[in-house]
């Protein structure tokens, strides 16, 4: 309250507290409890950005008790971290960008017409279909249609 420009004896009125204890809890040093909470939630906003801001409360916690080796509860991780405003995300993304790395480049502008055979190779990824070996496949053999696609044939 005095930090927000209230009278420090209106506050100490307020809050049921002597002036005195008052000026002595703001003159005393952190606790050792103040000063391990600090340094837990120094720790656990480097263990989040070390995991790109995907980690949870509970991922968090498993780092620091099985990579790290502390003893620690999880609710000393999820209030520093509630406090500190870090959370992880929630469900499994579709699709993730990795940050400041440049994705492919649209090589043929989407211009998929060629006046020759066997000029442009396209595929798509998400569903890509390896070809079947023909040395595995006897008495077959794989023919070549459109692209990247296969069909098989009786020899």
């Amino acid at each position: 309250m005095v930090a927000e420009d209230l009278p420090a004896q209106l506050a100490c009125r307020v809050l049921d507290v002597s002036e005195s204890g008052s000026y002595a809890w703001r003159s005393r040093a952190p606790s050792e409890r103040a000063i391990r909470h600090t340094w837990l939630t120094d720790l656990i906003r480097q263990i989040h950005v070390d995991f790109r801001g995907v980690y949870g409360y509970r991922r968090v916690h498993a780092e620091l008790t099985l990579g790290h080796g502390l003893r620690v509860g999880e609710e000393a991780v999820w209030l520093p971290m509630r406090k500190a405003r870090l959370q992880g995300l929630s469900g499994r993304p579709a699709y993730r960008r990795i940050p400041h790395q440049p994705t492919a480049g649209d090589l043929v502008d989407r211009d998929f017409a060629r006046s020759e055979p066997d000029r442009l190779w396209v595929t798509d990824i998400e569903r890509h279909e390896a070809l079947p070996n023909p040395a595995v496949v006897k008495g077959h053999r794989h023919v070549l249609v459109a692209a990247g696609a296969s069909k098989l044939r009786a020899a």
